[in-house]
């Protein structure tokens, strides 16, 4: 693990250096990168100039669950990403030569065009964090102050499970890239609002199933002193380290059984 992490931040770093000659383009680019980010922001912000809440929920609060869930999900696609990029290596044969290399595909794909631009998208959400936080009705306790960096730091790793597992279906099924958008992308918007908008059996879904509930809207109600819809054990709202944990597990198991069983493309 450590030998994987160590490759990972010197391809990294190689990737960065060489955008950075050009670094007006660098800039220009992160700046078009942190506004596109912006706008799921400039939606919410829309809807809020029309209605004082949304599914009960005030401004303070959807921000939050907006500024939790963009955070985690930034971070978990500037580490993991491209690995959506599987399906192609897989079809032009370009894998084979990452498996014959001394680095890990897996790592070899991540850091794949990376680029100072990635990171900009954090400042969309860095920025509302910042504003929100102060101003939520909730007595902060040691243990909500302690649930923000927990709920950021789970919700990253689950984001970042999603994506190999996303990743290792391209194993099997080469020309899945645009459904798995709809877990990966598609789960990320979800996340930014309010659960009570959404079916209940579709929440249950996104709790039990594909277990994005545990980003920001379990370990969220936590932190804003509310109860669960659903009716759930108040333990789940705890349950996001460990989710993280399983998922994974899950995921490492995923991508090392499509390695396995990988037969190469012929080419």
């Amino acid at each position: 693990m450590a030998d994987a992490l160590r490759l990972y931040a010197l391809l990294a770093w190689t990737w960065m250096r060489a955008a950075a000659q050009y670094p007006v383009s660098m800039l220009l680019l992160g700046l078009a990168t942190a506004t596109v980010a912006a706008l799921d922001l400039a939606g919410i912000l829309l809807l809020f100039a029309h209605t004082p809440r949304i599914a009960g929920f005030t401004a303070e609060e959807v921000l939050f669950l907006y500024g939790t869930s963009a955070m985690s999900f930034v971070i978990a696609d500037t580490l993991l990403g491209t690995t959506e990029r599987l399906g192609e290596h897989v079809r032009q044969g370009t894998l084979d030569t990452m498996l014959v290399r001394p680095v890990g595909p897996l790592v070899q794909i991540a850091t794949e065009d990376f680029s100072p631009r990635r990171m900009s998208k954090l400042l969309p959400p860095a920025v509302v964090l910042a504003v929100v936080l102060p101003r939520l009705p909730v007595d902060w306790t040691p243990g909500r102050i302690a649930m923000v960096p927990v709920m950021l730091a789970s919700g990253v790793v689950i984001f970042a499970a999603i994506w190999v597992l996303t990743a290792s279906v391209q194993f099997v099924v080469i020309e899945v890239h645009p459904a798995t958008k709809s877990v990966t992308y598609g789960g990320a918007f979800l996340t930014q609002y309010p659960m009570t908008l959404y079916a209940r059996e579709f929440v249950r879904g996104m709790t039990f199933v594909v277990p994005l509930a545990f980003v920001n809207w379990q370990p969220g109600l936590y932190v804003l002193g509310r109860p669960d819809p659903l009716g759930l054990p108040e333990a789940l709202r705890l349950a996001s380290p460990a989710v993280a944990v399983l998922l994974s597990a899950a995921a490492a198991l995923a991508w090392r059984s499509g390695l396995r069983h990988y037969r190469s493309t012929g080419s």
